[in-house]
């Protein structure tokens, strides 16, 4: 049984991409790609108004709070909640840390 043996390459056998043409060349794909960027742009603009309507009701619930909180302040005789100081004096029990060091489980 004989050695298979590959015939030597020469010129004509390097591939260049000389003879391809460009994808953005052929119409018919030109007009597919644009129309593929216009369905995305549709969809993220949905997505983005989907998002604003939800940033809008977390200011919307941020202010409820906000809100609230100055009601609670208000019926306690507590000052504004502007005032830093005055939310320190509302809780008189202030801890300082007895134990610096690292989290530790007894079993």
């Amino acid at each position: 049984m004989a050695i298979p043996t590959r015939p030597k390459r020469g010129l004509q056998d390097i591939h260049t991409h000389a003879g391809r043409v460009r994808q953005a060349a052929i119409p018919y794909k030109a007009f597919m790609r644009l129309s593929c960027l216009e369905m995305e742009k549709f969809r993220r603009e949905k997505e983005r108004e989907s998002a604003m309507v939800r940033v809008r009701n977390i200011d919307r619930r941020f202010r409820e709070i906000d809100e609230e909180k100055a009601d609670i302040l208000k019926a306690m005789g507590i000052a504004s909640s502007d005032n830093p100081d005055a939310v320190r004096t509302a809780n008189p029990k202030v801890r300082s840390p007895q134990n610096t060091g690292a989290f530790r489980l007894k079993y």
